[in-house]
C-alpha cells in the first residue's frame, strides 16, 4: 500500500510515517496542499491522510478540488476538529474516512487497509485468487492454507496484484505502487520480485500479459 500523508505538524507526520512503515506501507508525506496537489498529477497513490488545517488552505479546499477533477483515490481525514459541522463538511467534500486526534496507529492503519480494499470492489478483508489467499488486515498470505514469507516490496507488490485482480496490471504502475518516487529502481526489477513470488507461490500463479504486464485470476471473497 502507498499512501501520501497531508500534515504540517512535522513531529505527528514523522511519528505516523514510521509507524505505517513498520507495518509494510510506502508512505510519501508533505506539509501543504499544493505539495499534495502536484504529487497527485503526477503519482499514483491507494489513499491519503488528509489533516484539515493545512498552512495553505483548508484540507477540505484541496479535497474538493481533487474530487471535482475526478481523482477517485480513497482520503482519510486526520484532524483534531471534533465538531459535527466539520465532519460533515469533510465528507461534503468528498473525504471518504474522518478521525480525529489522539489516536490509535493501529486504527489509522486498519481503516486504511479497509478503504483501499473496498476501492477495488472487495468488502471481505480476506481475498483468494485460487489457493492464494491475502489477509488485508494482517497481510499475512497463504497458499493452500500454510502460510508463505514475504519482504515488505514483495507483500505490495502481490497485494496490488491481487486487490487489482483479474485487470491487467502494467509494470510502470506496479513500480510506482512498490518504490518510492525518489528511488529509480533496475528497468528489470519488477520481473524479479514477480519470478521470486512465482518460486514461492507457484510458476502458474502469476500470469505475464505479453506487451501488457502481469495478472492474477479466480478472485473470490472468504
Amino acid at each position: 500500500m502507498k499512501v501520501l500523508l497531508v500534515e504540517d505538524d512535522h513531529t505527528l507526520a514523522k511519528a505516523l510515517t514510521s509507524s505505517l512503515e513498520s507495518a509494510g506501507v510506502l508512505v510519501e508525506a508533505v506539509g501543504e496542499g499544493q505539495a499534495a496537489d502536484l504529487l497527485l498529477s503526477t503519482e499514483r497513490y491507494d489513499a491519503v491522510v488528509l489533516d484539515l488545517g493545512l498552512p495553505d488552505g483548508s484540507g477540505t479546499h484541496w479535497l474538493s478540488g481533487w474530487r471535482e477533477r475526478g481523482l477517485d483515490v480513497p482520503v482519510l481525514i486526520l484532524t483534531a476538529r471534533e465538531r459535527w459541522s466539520d465532519k460533515a463538511a469533510g465528507f461534503t467534500a468528498g473525504a471518504d474516512d474522518y478521525v480525529t486526534k489522539p489516536f490509535h496507529t493501529a486504527e489509522i492503519l486498519f481503516r486504511l487497509r479497509a478503504l483501499v480494499r473496498r476501492s477495488h470492489g472487495h468488502a471481505h478483508p480476506v481475498i483468494a485468487v485460487g489457493d492464494i489467499s491475502l489477509d488485508t488486515h494482517s497481510g499475512q498470505v497463504t497458499l493452500a492454507g500454510m502460510p508463505v514469507s514475504l519482504t515488505a516490496q514483495e507483500l505490495r507488490l502481490l497485494s496490488h496484484l491481487v486487490q487489482s485482480a483479474p485487470r491487467v496490471v502494467s509494470r510502470t504502475e506496479l513500480s510506482e505502487y512498490v518504490y518510492d518516487r525518489d528511488q529509480e529502481p533496475d528497468s528489470n526489477v519488477i520481473d524479479v520480485q514477480i519470478s521470486r513470488l512465482r518460486r514461492k507461490l507457484g510458476s502458474d500463479s502469476i500470469e505475464t500479459v505479453r506487451g501488457q504486464g502481469y495478472r492474477m485470476w479466480e478472485v473470490t471473497g472468504k
